[in-house]
């Protein structure tokens, strides 16, 4: 499914690219253009932290949207802190120099909501349980359920979601942000298909890492 206009630069970024240009054009226009090239650089330094370019989701109603840019750096099975389930869970950390936008794995029903404000600099070797996070439950229209998971990273200062429980959010839909690094854990049924492995470089909204698999594909073992 291709995107329609995108403004290529993240909304969250604009005040912080206004103030390094604002910087290099007055002392551009005060001083000497040599004087203000390392602004210049700065400024095109925090453009390019804070660009979003648009992204194609991959049209697979099943598929399980990579919700960021990143490497993989776990996959597992494990147990669902949220919905106290067995699950698969495939974590993505992205660096200081990613893309910040963080997107819907499926489309869905948000059914619940939960944030924690954990410590202000969770590195990424911490337990969950310590991390400023933030986690939404999607519920497919199939009944399959999904919970992403923000967490922040050593050098973020505020996890930015933009959905409630009880809006419906597309597959690969934007919904969060998360400034200079992060880290999103997705639990989905024990029965997905995981189809990334660890160490794979990924892209938000771009690359599926996992399939639902239906339950009479699961019981009949397809």
């Amino acid at each position: 499914m291709a995107v329609g206009r995108h403004p290529l630069v993240a909304h969250e970024g604009r005040w912080h690219i206004a103030v390094a240009v604002a910087a290099a054009g007055a002392e551009h226009y005060y001083f000497d253009w040599m004087w203000a090239l390392p602004l210049w650089g700065v400024a095109m330094l925090v453009t390019l932290l804070f660009r979003d370019p648009p992204r194609t989701i991959p049209a697979d109603p099943l598929g399980i949207v990579c919700p960021a840019d990143g490497r993989v750096v776990a996959v597992e099975e494990t147990r669902d802190p949220y919905l106290d389930r067995p699950a698969k869970c495939v974590t993505v950390v992205t660096s200081v120099l990613s893309v910040y936008t963080h997107r819907s794995p499926v489309e869905g029903k948000i059914m619940e909501a939960w944030y924690k404000r954990g410590g202000l600099l969770p590195r990424w070797g911490r337990a969950e349980s310590e991390a400023d996070c933030n986690a939404l439950w999607i519920q497919t229209d199939e009944g399959d359920d999904v919970v992403t998971v923000q967490l922040a990273g050593p050098l973020a200062r505020r996890i930015l979601c933009y959905k409630q429980p009880g809006e419906r959010i597309g597959q690969g839909e934007r919904y969060g942000y998360l400034r200079f690094g992060s880290r999103v854990d997705v639990y989905m049924p024990i029965t997905s298909r995981v189809t990334v492995t660890l160490g794979e470089k990924v892209n938000g909204g771009g690359d599926l890492i996992a399939f639902l698999v239906s339950s009479s594909q699961a019981a009949g073992g397809g």
